[in-house]
């Protein structure tokens, strides 16, 4: 709670529902989702509440704003350093907490100063894995939907 107050946001009950759902969340949904979670207990709040709130955590560093999936944005409420590891069939996002030491050669640079970095893994889950079992053998690849 204490952490949520310093957003600045009016702690309606509606938001703070919001906050529960993130909290300790690692699906990584979209706001979609949370919208479609939160509103079963708040069947008369807005799309824009989830929204404006979540574009309100994203801009005090509470959320992070994944842009992995091109069809919708997901949000990370875990801030802290990692990358992820994405399925090419279900779009599952799994953190992996793991620290990958990467230098880039200073002719590469240009003359940027590197402060971070974020890895995404690609491959096929286990459950996607089970539906189609000949993406054991090809990774996915020159696989038609």
């Amino acid at each position: 709670m204490k952490k949520y107050r310093a957003i600045g946001l009016k702690l309606t009950p509606q938001r703070l529902s919001i906050f529960d759902y993130l909290d300790g969340n690692t699906e990584h949904p979209s706001a979609e989702d949370i919208y479609r979670a939160v509103s079963k207990k708040f069947p008369t709040m807005s799309f824009a509440t989830v929204y404006n709130t979540l574009e309100a955590l994203k801009k005090k560093g509470n959320v992070l704003e994944l842009t992995i999936d091109a069809d919708k944005k997901r949000f990370d409420p875990n801030t802290a350093l990692h990358h992820h590891l994405i399925c090419l069939q279900c779009k599952r996002i799994v953190d992996i907490m793991s620290v990958y030491e990467i230098s880039i050669p200073d002719s590469e640079k240009m003359d940027f100063k590197v402060v971070g970095n974020h890895i995404e893994f690609y491959g096929i889950c286990r459950l996607c894995m089970k539906k189609k079992p000949h993406l054991k053998k090809n990774g996915g690849k020159n696989e038609r939907s």
